[in-house]
């Protein structure tokens, strides 16, 4: 069983913030997975494990094919 603190807790929490919501709990599943296999979980730990886990699971959007035009560029 994992034990984390509130802080921690709330860390992995606004990690998982900005993926879609249908990718949120996978995103969880694997930092519960990946913070099984540390012997001391600390923030820095938690840092490396949920900034891992947001490449697997972020898909930026693709700002080339962005329809909105910046004022400044005519």
């Amino acid at each position: 069983m994992l034990k984390l603190s509130d802080v921690e807790m709330t860390a992995i929490l606004d990690a998982a913030a900005p993926l879609p919501v249908e990718r949120r709990d996978g995103f969880l599943q694997a930092v519960a997975a990946s913070l099984q296999s540390y012997g001391e979980i600390g923030p820095g730990a938690i840092h490396r494990v949920c900034a891992e886990a947001q490449r697997a699971f972020f898909d930026p959007p693709d700002l080339s094919r962005s329809r909105d035009v910046s004022r400044w560029r005519r």
